[in-house]
């Protein structure tokens, strides 16, 4: 008896517990549901609208100078991020690169990628040269800058006037006259280093 007594207590608290927990959860969700409700409709009671006065709305010209401002910061990074990855001692010279590419109206990529094809940014150049891009090198021949900015105006100025005013513009056009002895590799080398700078 003894037995069964338990044996029916157990069913007991079993048969509860399944009872008693989808009710207990059932009645919290029903509170909880009712509470965040109330809590909506005393919100929405208390916002009201407000109007805002603005002294000076932006203008167009202020918009387009700021997408100027961020296109500018992001093409000084994305060039710095490409030459901190390969190491290269051009890196300080980012901005450089950007600044002389718009005073020409050149496309910034060309400076950078020309100079990973020619020399692997600066670290295949001749010793002292300054001169990243095989720019006026050939045979025994080696032209020389005072400095990495000298060179970078040089190369971007004699791109934009001896080949773009040209119409030489893309590697394609570039490489007939810039190397004409390459097969077309140059071009596509060029090419694949410029859309790492997109």
């Amino acid at each position: 008896m003894s037995t069964l007594f338990i044996l029916m207590r157990k069913f007991f608290i079993v048969s509860s517990f399944f009872v008693i927990t989808p009710i207990t959860i059932f009645v919290n969700i029903f509170y909880l549901l009712k509470i965040l409700n109330s809590q909506n409709n005393s919100l929405i009671t208390i916002t009201r609208p407000h109007t805002v006065a603005f002294a000076a709305l932006p203008s167009s010209e202020n918009s387009m100078l700021e997408d100027k401002i961020t296109q500018n910061d992001a093409r000084v990074e994305i060039v710095r991020q490409f030459f901190e990855q390969y190491k290269s001692p051009l890196e300080p010279f980012a901005s450089t690169v950007i600044k002389v590419a718009d005073t020409y109206d050149l496309d910034f990529r060309l400076i950078p990628a020309i100079a990973m094809q020619e020399s692997n940014l600066c670290k295949r150049s001749p010793e002292n040269s300054f001169n990243c891009w095989g720019f006026g090198i050939y045979g025994q021949k080696v032209t020389r800058f005072s400095d990495y900015e000298e060179g970078i105006e040089a190369v971007t100025k004699t791109l934009a006037l001896k080949y773009k005013a040209d119409g030489l513009d893309t590697p394609q056009e570039i490489m007939r006259r810039y190397t004409p002895q390459s097969n077309g590799s140059w071009a596509e080398s060029v090419e694949y280093f410029m859309d790492q700078l997109q």
